[in-house]
């Protein structure tokens, strides 16, 4: 079958950002901000976005460009002869499916709440019942699985159209519709009584607050944020790269992605820290912050059922973004190695993730009983620890080795990819960086995140799964250099 194309510059750019641009962006930037100290800790988040996510960025949309593929088969067509890299598809495979297993629920969360909002559901209403409306949602699988099926249709309807015709169209009027609503939710923020305190503390510096919460846990919460916000290492980003004519060098492209994605969770901040000081709330709350502390300050606020309903359809639209991203990707996965239609590959994985996501949704209430990382937590946690700590960094890694190693698809031929067309360059000085120090940057992470994970748990446990991190690297990175007999 003949490669799809995208049928605008603006599409590509507009559906690789959405694909990027998720709830980590509008739900977990702004209270990491109030957490580590607004302003001090966005200047940090800026500088590791640029030198840890944008290249690594570069790199999968070159693969996808280059092979005009999705990861199921991109290493197949790119790597050397009897070499081993297209083992690695199988990592990135699983983890699209394990992403929308949990993340298509969240969807749901969102746009039920902007439902509940819209109805008036919220008005007159103390913090603690809408702690006890969130904690009823959550213990009714019915209505769980009600919502998170519908995003499913919603999401899997648009990719069944087509790229241009569906995933390109409509997700050009979705992420303009964010933008737009971001816009007016952040200008009401800023103009709240009160909120000018909020505006200091998250655009103006301040190295004290910096100091008070330490410095490593300030600029690894920052390098975590920076590379997790682009949702790199999996293909997202490759399939829309295989989508992409020649005429538009990728890191001028990437640096536009990247951009956006900033905007985003920089307006993200602006609506929710604000609004936080305007009304005494901590904007350090953590992910409570949207389903408890918000919905609370949009009870108090004038018009609070309007812009209540407005803000979490905004959520909705970032979530919306990922979702119809990832599933195109997966959609590519049947066509790419079985050579389905776009409709049957669509069918098969409706009936596939429907089905796939209701351990999720049962692990709130019918299976709250299985806490697969120990005591408090849930089948939702175990999901979002395998690709957020696992799949994403090990992925990257991957990427990394194979555009910059001999033996894999090697320097050559990334930098001549990644620079065909017009538009700024990739700096080829900074070959020693990408091949050497970066990847061990990814590794650190990687590895950072099993430490906060288990190093409460108990010398035996984190022991224990410390060692199963260290085998998973192991096992990839072998995989990577041990050729076939």
């Amino acid at each position: 079958m003949k490669r799809e194309k995208f049928g605008s510059r603006l599409g590509f750019i507009l559906v690789s950002a959405g694909c990027a641009i998720g709830l980590g962006n509008v739900w977990k930037f702004p209270y990491m901000a109030g957490m580590y100290g607004g302003a001090a800790f966005i200047l940090v988040y800026l500088v590791f976005l640029a030198i840890l996510g944008l290249p690594i960025i570069v790199c999968e949309f070159s693969v996808g460009r280059a092979s005009q593929k999705s990861i199921a088969t991109s290493y197949n067509v790119l790597e050397p002869e009897n070499s081993r890299w297209h083992t690695i598809r199988w990592l990135g495979i699983f983890g699209n499916y394990i992403l929308v297993m949990f993340y298509s629920m969240v969807g749901g969360w969102m746009l039920y709440y902007c439902y509940r909002m819209a109805s008036g559901e919220f008005v007159s209403t103390s913090t603690e019942q809408i702690a006890a409306k969130f904690d009823s949602m959550t213990q009714n699988p019915g209505v769980l699985i009600f919502w998170t099926f519908l995003v499913i249709l919603i999401a899997f309807g648009i990719c069944s159209i087509g790229l241009q015709n569906g995933v390109e169209k409509v997700m050009k009027v979705v992420m303009l519709c964010l933008l737009g609503i971001m816009v007016v939710l952040a200008v009401r923020s800023v103009t709240l009584p009160g909120s000018a305190e909020g505006l200091r503390f998250y655009l103006i510096p301040d190295f004290h607050r910096m100091l008070d919460n330490g410095i490593g846990n300030v600029v690894f919460g920052a390098m975590s944020q920076a590379f997790f916000t682009l949702s790199i290492g999996m293909g997202g980003m490759a399939i829309f790269g295989s989508y992409l004519n020649k005429s538009r060098s990728l890191t001028g492209e990437s640096v536009s992605i990247v951009l956006l994605d900033t905007f985003v969770a920089m307006t993200a901040g602006l609506i929710v820290i604000p609004a936080c000081f305007a009304y005494g709330v901590e904007p350090a709350a953590g992910p409570g912050l949207v389903f408890i502390t918000l919905p609370n300050i949009f009870t108090q606020m004038a018009g609070g059922r309007f812009w209540g309903a407005l803000f979490f359809l905004f959520l909705f639209f970032a979530a919306l973004s990922t979702i119809v991203g990832v599933f195109e990707n997966i959609v590519s996965f049947g066509m790419d190695l079985f050579h389905w239609s776009r409709r049957k590959a669509v069918g098969i994985n409706i009936v596939a993730i429907a089905l796939l996501s209701l351990p999720c949704i049962l692990g709130f209430n019918v299976l709250s009983g299985i806490q697969p990382l120990g005591a408090g937590t849930n089948i939702m946690d175990l999901e979002d620890f395998l690709v957020s700590n696992n799949i994403l960094p090990l992925g990257s890694v991957v990427y990394l080795m194979f555009c910059t190693h001999k033996n894999g698809w090697g320097w050559n031929n990334f930098i001549k990819e990644a620079n065909s067309g017009n538009g700024m360059k990739f700096p080829a000085k900074i070959r020693g960086y990408m091949t050497y120090i970066l990847p061990w940057i990814v590794v650190v992470i990687y590895l950072k995140g099993y430490y906060d994970m288990f190093s409460q748990r108990g010398t035996v446990v984190f022991a224990t799964w410390m060692l199963i991190g260290l085998a998973f690297l192991g096992l990839i990175l072998n995989t990577t250099r041990i050729k076939k007999k």
